[in-house]
């Protein structure tokens, strides 16, 4: 039943994706890709929040697999991400797909790092 969780997770998960892509793309109306940005940071974010919260004993690996693995893995998108970033150096534009590769790396790495430690400082 393993497969029930994720699913259910990412059914809650795809549909936030791109509702949350289209509210931020719609408001910064340049090519660069800030909807994909929020979405990969966001899950990063809730990813990090979990597994400390998993680690902490605060939640079982059912929520694990239904957040971490179906949620998160449908709210992320690394194809999208790279999918962008190939468009803007096609597009003539590759300051902001190098912008993008570094800070949706740099800033996701700290997202998860940002969550593990918010919920180390709440149960510690």
């Amino acid at each position: 039943m393993t497969w029930l969780l994720v699913a259910a997770g990412a059914a809650v998960g795809a549909p936030l994706r791109y509702l949350v892509d289209r509210a931020v793309q719609s408001r910064h109306p340049s090519d660069f890709p800030w909807g994909t940005f929020t979405v990969n940071v966001a899950g990063c974010l809730l990813l990090g929040v979990l597994t400390g919260a998993v680690r902490g004993g605060g939640l079982g690996t059912a929520a694990q697999t239904w957040i971490g693995t179906g949620l998160c893995g449908a709210l992320t998108t690394y194809s999208t991400f790279s999918y962008e970033c190939l468009r803007l150096v096609e597009r003539g534009r590759p300051g902001p797909a190098v912008a993008n590769v570094l800070g949706t790396t740099v800033v996701g790495l700290g997202a998860v790092a940002l969550g593990l430690s918010v919920v180390r400082a709440g149960v510690g």
